[in-house]
């Protein structure tokens, strides 16, 4: 699916760049007011609640990883990029916390979300703890100045216009003139996913003394990784294998999401586009529609799309100088990103 490839194993590179971001991060949450803090390790999979230290860990870290590697990029060690890594975990995290209670998702990672574990209050109180925790963060970063912030605020500017049409996206029909078409779906994961992944890598390079030239090409690279992750997401949240994405089978349709092989499918002008419809509209078997959005064409549509922004990718990485090793990890990750269990 992709041409990014490297000799340097991907999941090398996250775990590197967790071990140099780790304890800033776990430093700057051990500030946090302690029944808030509790709340905040849960969500990194720190402790139980309660506090007791939890077995398994977190998530990937994958934009802590492309903070470090946007610094490394630059030049510089990547501990440079370690302020910037911290800060946009904080409000990947943040974003998390609110996401689970505006969708009603009782599990995330196989565990109760903060809010069955904790409350709704609770954990609307954490998510708001940890944005000023990460605004703070930069705030007292030396080396970013007003720039880092801006990034930052830009970003999450577009993270709540993603989510705002996500949300509204639910309410709209699956046919008609208010239909939801692909190309706002494309709009929306850019601001969703993408702002986060570009924030991250261009405000590591940033903080690596990047010239801006470079930064904008990062966060560039990041916007279109964003849009390819989202939509091989939607593909496995369909056709996955739920041992491996911890969702269950066909679970995107049983909950009717707008993802992009489903519209790309109604757009089509295969004559299964009107059965899909059909059975959308009266929330029938997900098996079936699953079927009817791979003969409509959804899944080679949502993977081309992908792959288009992957080319893209490689288009903004090629006019950024990248200093030393960070090319190979850097693209190592970003294929990771993209390939994963397809």
């Amino acid at each position: 699916m992709t041409a990014l490839t490297s000799a340097v194993a991907a999941p090398e590179v996250l775990d590197r760049c967790r071990a140099l971001v780790r304890p800033a991060l776990r430093e700057a949450v051990g500030r946090m007011h302690p029944w808030v803090g509790e709340m905040a390790a849960y969500s990194f999979g720190w402790c139980e609640v309660g506090g007791r230290p939890a077995v398994a860990s977190g998530g990937k870290g994958l934009r802590q990883a492309l903070a470090v590697l946007g610094a490394e990029a630059a030049g510089a060690p990547g501990r440079a990029g370690v302020p910037a890594a911290v800060a946009v975990e904080l409000v990947h995290t943040f974003s998390l916390l609110h996401d689970d209670i505006m969708d009603g998702d009782a599990a995330r990672r196989r565990r109760p979300t903060v809010w069955k574990a904790y409350g709704t209050g609770p954990a609307v109180l954490a998510g708001d703890a940890l944005f000023a925790l990460a605004v703070e963060t930069l705030a007292v970063t030396p080396t970013g100045g007003p720039e880092a912030l801006r990034l930052l605020s830009v970003a999450l500017g577009d993270l709540v216009r993603g989510q705002a049409d996500d949300l509204l996206f639910a309410a709209r029909p699956w046919t008609g003139p208010r239909r939801v078409r692909p190309g706002e779906y494309r709009a929306m994961a850019e601001q969703k996913t993408g702002a986060l992944l570009g924030c991250a890598a261009a405000l590591g390079a940033l903080l690596g003394g990047a010239p801006p030239a470079a930064v904008t090409a990062l966060d560039r690279a990041g916007r279109h990784l964003g849009i390819a992750f989202q939509v091989v997401d939607d593909v496995l949240g369909i056709w996955g294998d739920p041992a491996v994405t911890g969702k269950p089978v066909h679970g995107d349709l049983r909950e009717g999401k707008k993802t992009l092989p489903v519209l790309a499918a109604l757009d089509s002008a295969s004559p299964g586009a009107g059965r899909l419809a059909a059975l959308l509209e009266s929330a029938g078997d997900p098996a079936e529609a699953a079927v009817l959005i791979d003969e409509a064409g959804g899944r080679e549509a949502a993977l081309a799309e992908a792959h288009r922004h992957v080319t893209a990718v490689e288009s903004a990485l090629a006019d950024v100088p990248i200093a030393g090793g960070a090319a190979d990890d850097l693209r190592s990750l970003l294929a990771f990103l993209v390939r994963r269990d397809l």
